[in-house]
């Protein structure tokens, strides 16, 4: 068994024995089947999804591979769900939030900065090393950055929600249409510096 695969059994361990006090609701039934599904066996309750993710070519940019309930429906009233995080050299997960779920992740190769703020605005940062873990809470700001300029790094991130949510800071602020003005006074800035950014955060055609 590979290191990669050992601790993608350990992360799931992990969130199976934290459903007791996931965020998830209760269901009373053994599992949820959904209404386009008219045959269970083992098949749904498993995810082959992963299969040919360290044989890709690896990303040029930040990349999260999701296990949720979007991606794999067997999870429903799971309370559980975990992502792979890829980051290449100077790469960085940009501030987000995840509004149903505290994060644990775990750090398998590379190095990596993490930090979040919490609710009285103080920053928590952390350097970690492969094999060291960080929790991020519930619904805070955070974010991850490859401080390695030469090498990738990856993690694993477990969740106790079946659908953990992600919210990102610049692509909510800077992307859902508030307008200019109201961001300009809100960012003590002027209209073309906001439009600079937003133009930043639009995917290329």
């Amino acid at each position: 068994m590979s290191k990669l695969e050992f601790f993608f059994a350990l992360v799931l361990a992990f969130t199976t024995l934290h459903m007791v006090t996931a965020g998830d609701a209760d269901i009373t039934s053994d599992f949820l089947v959904p209404p386009n599904v008219t045959k269970v066996d083992s098949n749904f309750f498993t995810s082959t999804s992963m299969r040919t993710l360290l044989k890709a070519n690896p990303p040029t940019t930040f990349k999260v591979t999701k296990a949720s309930l979007a991606e794999f429906p067997a999870l429903n009233g799971r309370s559980v769900s975990f992502a792979v995080l890829q980051y290449p050299a100077g790469s960085v997960n940009p501030p987000h939030t995840h509004p149903h779920s505290a994060e644990l992740l775990f750090l398998l190769d590379g190095a990596l900065e993490v930090g979040f703020v919490d609710t009285t605005n103080k920053l928590f940062t952390q350097t970690l090393q492969a094999d060291d873990m960080f929790v991020l809470p519930k619904g805070l700001v955070h974010y991850q950055f490859n401080c390695d300029v030469k090498n990738s790094a990856i993690a694993i991130s477990a969740f106790g929600s079946a659908n953990a949510g992600t919210i990102s800071v610049p692509t909510t602020v800077f992307t859902t249409g508030i307008d200019n003005g109201i961001l300009a006074k809100s960012f003590n800035t002027n209209i073309a510096t906001i439009q600079a950014i937003k133009a930043g955060l639009t995917p290329k055609a």
